[in-house]
């Protein structure tokens, strides 16, 4: 095992990864902006090491200063986290260049299933299931307009380079294929320095459904079951549950396999997510995330493997501890994000000061989180507050878990998005786990509706609990001012 590791991340994710060092007693070293001196992060590391400014440059993309942070403390292993330069194969071979280890799939494999077009040639080669459409890059008009009357519309158009559902539109007619295409090549230039795009038979109603995988360097490679992620906005999630509602045996068995399957064609090593869409009974291809997930914790809570660990192992050369034998599916978890997001206004995000912070807790209730009172959200990065995990028997037992830990939650200063998640768990829909990737849209008023009714629920729930946590005049003040928002919100929707 490693003696000194280097999280080339930051917030909850980054003291994630430091607690499963603090288990394996591995040295943690934190990498941190000017915006993040007083991060909760940074000082429960072993050491910290500032980079730059809190321009991403000059801070968490910046390679160098990062592989320096670790020649400068020692530190034999790089763990990138999600996000950032966690998916960059240029940090993995400028790491190896200085003989320093980084946590996760080798360059070659990190490139390959961060390119669509790559990725999807890949898996058809190891007979995994992939949707309908191109197997090359396409850049002519005329051309895609060919390709998509050939497969039939409604089709897809996405950036070759892309990920976290950015660069992608649906088309439905011919008509819409020319603005479409200009749009997403634009976008996939701008976001990722690649205009290359392909185009795909669009489904309609899918459930986003990925398998966890995890494989060492000896070519051990297993599934650690499902999660269900088609509570989305955008192609962003925002609420994951593990296992699947629609999960059977069976189902599990031909999915994990195809997992694994895809694993081994790449010669996988590290924990990895191959993410697939689901509908009528079928199953296809999405793609594959060769890094740590934001919602690995609901895995963990439902197999009792911890993920991060086991990568870290992984990495130091061990063989896997677990066989795909080992792994049993016990209860239900759900996992919400809690961001400094306003959901009446399209989740617009709400950077500024955390007044007052009060985490709900008791059984099968975990938080992941790097926040604290009189704590900052920056407008520099993600507006991620927490991430609220819970775990239950059942599926009823997790609902009825995550509602108790949303009411106990308690978040002041600026607009977040726990009335959303509160709304979500009373929407009959999802009681009944009749989930796909437009859940949103489809039930956009009532969850707006429901979500005005617990604000106001929130606001006695505070009057009444005033004397424990707020004074008289400062509980006036927020009266009057979600009153004054809601009002505002309400306009802007007539």
């Amino acid at each position: 095992m490693f003696n000194k590791i280097l999280i080339a991340n930051r917030g909850e994710i980054a003291i994630r990864v430091m607690r499963a060092c603090r288990e394996l007693d591995v040295k943690s070293v934190a990498v941190y902006s000017e915006a993040d001196e007083k991060s909760l992060y940074t000082n429960y590391a072993d050491e910290k090491v500032l980079l730059g400014s809190a321009s991403l440059k000059d801070s968490y993309l910046n390679i160098d200063k990062i592989i320096n942070a670790a020649l400068e403390t020692g530190a034999e292993a790089i763990h990138p986290g999600y996000g950032f330069l966690a998916e960059n194969p240029n940090l993995n071979l400028e790491a190896e260049k200085h003989g320093i280890k980084l946590i996760g799939p080798n360059a070659d494999v990190v490139k390959s299933m961060g390119d669509k077009i790559t990725s999807k040639q890949l898996m058809k080669k190891a007979g995994v299931p992939i949707i309908e459409g191109t197997e090359e890059g396409v850049s002519d008009v005329d051309e895609a307009v060919e390709i998509a009357e050939n497969i039939g519309f409604p089709v897809i158009i996405k950036a070759s380079a892309g990920g976290g559902g950015i660069g992608m539109r649906a088309v439905y007619e011919k008509e819409e294929m020319v603005r479409a295409m200009e749009a997403t090549q634009k976008d996939a230039l701008k976001y990722f320095g690649d205009s290359t795009v392909f185009i795909e038979k669009y489904l309609e109603k899918p459930r986003h459904i990925e398998f966890q995988v995890l494989a060492d360097e000896y070519g051990n490679t297993i599934h650690v079951a499902d999660r269900e992620c088609s509570i989305q906005r955008r192609h962003q999630k925002l609420i994951e549950e593990a296992p699947s509602p629609i999960m059977t045996d069976e189902l599990r068995e031909r999915m994990g396999e195809s997992a694994v399957k895809a694993a081994k064609h790449i010669g996988y090593s590290s924990t990895g997510t191959v993410e697939f869409l689901y509908e009528n009974g079928e199953y296809y291809f999405l793609e594959m995330n060769t890094r740590i997930q934001v919602e690995h914790p609901i895995t963990e809570i439902i197999t009792n493997v911890d993920l991060i660990k086991e990568q870290l192992k992984i990495a130091s050369g061990n063989d896997l501890t677990y066989s795909q034998e080992d792994i049993v599916v016990r209860g239900h978890a759900i996992e919400c994000r809690i961001n400094a997001e306003d959901p009446l206004n399209d989740f617009k995000p709400n950077p500024g000061k955390i007044t007052r912070y009060r985490s709900p807790g008791g059984p099968g209730v975990r938080i992941d989180s790097g926040v604290y009172i009189n704590y900052t959200i920056t407008a520099n990065y993600d507006s991620m507050i927490s991430k609220l995990i819970v775990g239950g028997q059942n599926r009823n037992e997790a609902i009825s878990r995550m509602k108790r830990a949303l009411s106990e939650y308690v978040i002041s200063g600026i607009p977040t998005t726990l009335p959303f998640h509160k709304a979500i768990m009373k929407n009959q829909n999802f009681l009944n786990g009749e989930l796909n990737t437009h859940f949103v849209d489809d039930n956009k008023k009532g969850i707006e509706d429901e979500m005005y009714i617990v604000i106001q629920e929130d606001l006695d729930r505070m009057n009444r609990l005033k004397s424990t946590f707020l004074s008289e005049k400062k509980i006036a003040a927020i009266t009057a001012a979600v009153g004054s928002y809601m009002t505002q919100s309400k306009k802007q929707k007539e």
